[in-house]
């Protein structure tokens, strides 16, 4: 599940496409979840996509 306030199509796509990544190369469910939240966020933020 994308992290909150993710709505667009492109950016849950992203996220998912960065968990399955990470889980191919090994990591937990957990933190395979977690890189891509933390990753997706990022990009939001730099993309000027948050609401804060």
């Amino acid at each position: 599940m994308p992290p909150r306030g993710v709505e667009s199509q492109k950016r849950k796509r992203q996220y998912e496409h960065i968990k399955e990544s990470e889980l191919k190369r090994g990591a937990s469910e957990e933190d395979a979840e977690r890189i891509a939240a933390a990753t997706t966020n990022k990009t939001r933020r730099e993309k000027g996509e948050t609401q804060s």
